[in-house]
């Protein structure tokens, strides 16, 4: 597994400290230090491999730790802040990761056996041992950065050898479930997907337990379960962190950006942006700008 990991390396080392495209449909990487702002973020369901270095994920009050020898799996949209690491000797983070596309999911589980039933307590997102067949996938796919007249004909097949192997692994349930129309875990997805559409607006949980076929009680326990927050604490994290968009990339002052993304009282959003960014909102974003022209300075 070593060799196929130093050439994953070498594949991704034209990745920057930014998600970078690699021409292969949902396959993207990144490399070195991505700034802290970047890395609190809502992130789609995916597969992430560290190549080099480590990360952490810490998603509502759960932290997760993985290195070159596991890989992360998230089915649903979560907003979460990464923390990346060097590699023991300094060489810069580097890691690749495949966007998850449901319909792709289901088509390849019509090709095999019913999946076992998972508990329903279980979170949306974990960390695995990657094993050598998902690394020799993750090879063959990245090759194709070297040969792109073959991405067409190829890259779904490898794509599709890369969810198989995640479908054997202890993850795999997540994988199943989110491409399954009936499952807690779809029905979450879709709520959670309403909200982030909807987040400026009032948060109504029984008319969202209601569409996503759930009592009240279910619903909130099941959302619980998957993101580790709260629907109403869900909702917060997505306006913050628009909020925090507002404020790095436009003009509009604090008490504008509060309500544009639903706060009726710009005290509250202040004391609350300031709880979950450790600064006023004028400051953090005056912090982002000056960071974001420093770089580009270099």
């Amino acid at each position: 597994m070593n060799k196929a990991l130093d050439e994953l390396r070498m594949l991704a080392a034209g990745a920057q400290n930014r998600l970078t495209e690699t021409g292969i449909p949902r396959v993207s990487m990144v490399q070195g230090d991505v700034p802290q702002h970047l890395l609190a973020a809502v992130y789609d369901p995916m597969i992430n491999v560290i190549l080099r270095g480590s990360k952490s994920m810490t998603v509502g009050d759960r932290t997760l730790h993985y290195d070159a020898a596991t890989y992360f799996v998230m089915s649903v949209d979560l907003p979460a802040v990464g923390v990346l690491r060097p590699s023991e000797d300094g060489e810069p983070y580097l890691a690749v990761s495949l966007t998850l596309d449901p319909t792709v999911l289901s088509t390849l589980l019509t090709d095999l056996p019913a999946p076992s039933p998972v508990d329903d307590g279980a979170a949306a997102f974990s960390v695995a041992a990657v094993t050598p067949e998902l690394m020799d996938a993750w090879v063959r796919m990245l090759r194709l950065m070297q040969q792109p007249a073959d991405i067409p004909a190829l890259a779904p097949s490898y794509e599709r050898e890369i969810l198989y192997r995640v479908l054997q692994g202890p993850n795999g349930w997540m994988l199943s479930d989110i491409a399954a129309p009936d499952s807690a875990l779809a029905r979450v997805g879709h709520a959670i997907r309403w909200i982030r559409r909807d987040f400026a607006l009032p948060l109504r949980i029984d008319a969202l337990a209601e569409r996503a076929a759930m009592s009240p009680s279910a619903f909130h326990r099941h959302f619980k379960a998957a993101t580790t927050l709260s629907p109403l604490q869900y909702q917060k994290r997505i306006r913050l962190l628009q909020a925090r968009s507002l404020l790095t990339h436009g003009a509009r002052n604090v008490t504008t950006v509060a309500m544009d993304v639903g706060y009726e009282s710009p005290t509250q959003f202040s004391r609350e942006y300031a709880r979950t960014f450790g600064l006023s909102p004028a400051r953090d974003a005056s912090r982002i700008v000056a960071d974001v022209r420093r770089r580009s300075a270099r």
